[in-house]
This record gives C-alpha cells, sequence and structure tokens, in this order.
C-alpha cells in the first residue's frame, strides 16, 4: 500500500468499513510509516473537532407570516 492508498482508505478504516484483508494491509502500512501515522491522527482530530456541528440540529423555520 501507497501513502496515497493510505489516505484514500482513512474513513473507511475509522469507520469500520475495510474488509478483513484490506485493514490487515492498511494496518501494516500504518505500522511502517511515520508519517501516515501522523496523518491519520490529525485526521482523526479534524473528525473529533467537526462531530459536535454536524450533531446540531438546525433551529426550527420561522413561521409562515399570515400579515399580508
Amino acid at each position: 500500500m501507497t501513502c496515497r492508498e493510505f489516505a484514500d482508505f482513512m474513513a473507511d478504516y475509522l469507520s469500520g468499513e475495510l474488509s478483513a484483508d484490506a485493514r490487515i494491509t492498511f494496518e501494516h502500512h500504518l505500522a511502517l510509516c511515520a508519517n501516515c501515522r501522523n496523518y491519520l491522527t490529525s485526521y482523526e482530530e479534524t473528525v473529533k473537532l467537526g462531530r459536535p456541528h454536524s450533531t446540531t440540529s438546525m433551529p426550527p423555520s420561522p413561521p409562515r407570516c399570515r400579515s399580508s
């Protein structure tokens, strides 16, 4: 697995959607590549920071104006 391929599979890895074979290959690359370990850590932090905003519901729409 190249670093480029690693980056392409990060989201699937974190969500548990990789096949067993792909996960083994991904984790093997992760064990060998410090740059990708750092990149994965940064990606995980970014996801965590964005999570509170993505789960916040929008305020209700204002009621329709009936004064026309």
